[in-house]
């Protein structure tokens, strides 16, 4: 398989060498290549692309996110420096429309971008041209409180999968057969990976764990111990421990084959968020939620926000409502979609979490 000039080759063609060379490759070292190829170069988001994220489905999102970032400042005693930090800020959209409703507030914060192609940098820039880039939050300044922000973005990052068998659990790998990729039992044991009580599960059962998320997770909560702030997680995922593989792959606003095509669609995996809150403990700092997407967007008036706007522009009444449904309905994203928040020592309780 060849892309681009037609001399360079495809990642489908790069796995198989390297499959053939040295073996079968974790299904985590698939899932993060793949991403990465794909991110690289395909314009994923949007109408035109293979998905669409809250932000891109209605200003209305980007908005609510400002909205309680402003909230959390002001009542903070707006707090100067404050960074504004995402990961994974896709087309720039949600950084602006909630850098917008902060702005009708007075605030301004500085704003970092974490994100590590060029192609989006280069999108982002035109939509939030005052951000700075980072590929990692090391380089985030250390000084001021952090509004983290990170929506769609833990769902993208590689999980290991573990899986019962016949003889006690494996990792599982991607292998080549010949004809396509697919996903087997390996042959290094795994038993000592695996919690006590999963021990006996049945063969087929699989363990899905994400340590890059838990990173990201636990580094966060330790920098807004330090230096103050909030973090606000959106995903889909689930809130008690569970089994079984939830990877898959969306292409064109279809699922497909997440082991057909590497690199030529989105593959992602629930999030657990049960592991977020155990995080947050381990790094002594305050955790909210997890709530539904929905709950927590109609708790801070979204409702009345399409309502507004459609008052303002009535041609566009219908599409808000069709917008508002799908963020919002249980049986759109308003369930299946979670929303998690850390707080820093002394930051207020964010509204929309209840107590």
């Amino acid at each position: 398989m060849m892309t681009g000039n037609g001399d360079t080759p495809g990642l489908d063609a790069i796995f198989r060498r390297l499959i053939s060379a040295t073996g079968p490759i974790t299904v985590a070292h698939y899932m993060a290549e793949a991403n990465a190829h794909y991110y690289g170069k395909r314009e994923a988001l949007g109408a035109t692309g293979d998905f669409i994220t809250a932000p891109e489905i209605s200003q209305m999102f980007g908005e609510m996110v400002g909205i309680w970032l402003a909230d959390q400042v002001l009542r903070a005693g707006k707090p100067s420096p404050c960074h504004y930090v995402e990961l994974g800020p896709g087309r720039g959209t949600l950084a602006r429309d909630a850098l917008r409703a902060m702005a009708q507030f007075g605030l301004s914060p500085q704003v970092h971008l974490i994100e590590g192609s060029e192609r989006l940098r280069h999108i982002q820039r035109e939509r939030v041209p005052e951000a700075r880039w980072h590929d990692a939050l090391d380089s985030v300044p250390r000084e001021g409180p952090l509004l983290v922000v990170a929506n769609e973005f833990l769902d993208a990052l590689p999980v290991r999968q573990l899986v019962a068998t016949d003889q006690g659990w494996r990792e599982r790998v991607v292998v080549h057969n010949g004809e396509r990729f697919m996903p087997v039992a390996g042959a290094r044991p795994m038993d000592n990976a695996v919690r006590a009580e999963l021990c006996t599960s049945p063969p087929g059962t699989i363990l899905e764990t994400c340590s890059a998320a838990s990173g990201y997770a636990f580094e966060i909560a330790t920098r807004l111990k330090a230096q103050g702030g909030t973090a606000l997680f959106i995903d889909y995922g689930y809130t008690a421990p569970q089994t079984g593989s939830t990877l898959q792959a969306v292409r064109d606003h279809q699922q497909v084959d997440p082991f057909a095509d590497p690199g030529e669609c989105d593959l992602s995996a629930l999030v657990d968020f049960a592991q977020l809150k155990q995080i947050a403990l381990a790094a002594d700092v305050d955790c909210l939620g997890p709530v539904a997407q929905g709950d927590w967007l109609m708790a801070l008036g979204i409702g009345a926000r399409a309502a507004a706007l459609a008052k303002s522009d009535p041609a566009q009444a219908g599409a808000l409502d069709v917008a508002l449904d799908r963020l919002v309905a249980p049986e759109q994203m308003g369930a299946l979609f979670k929303v998690i928040a850390y707080r820093g020592p002394g930051w207020p309780q964010g509204e929309g979490f209840g107590g």
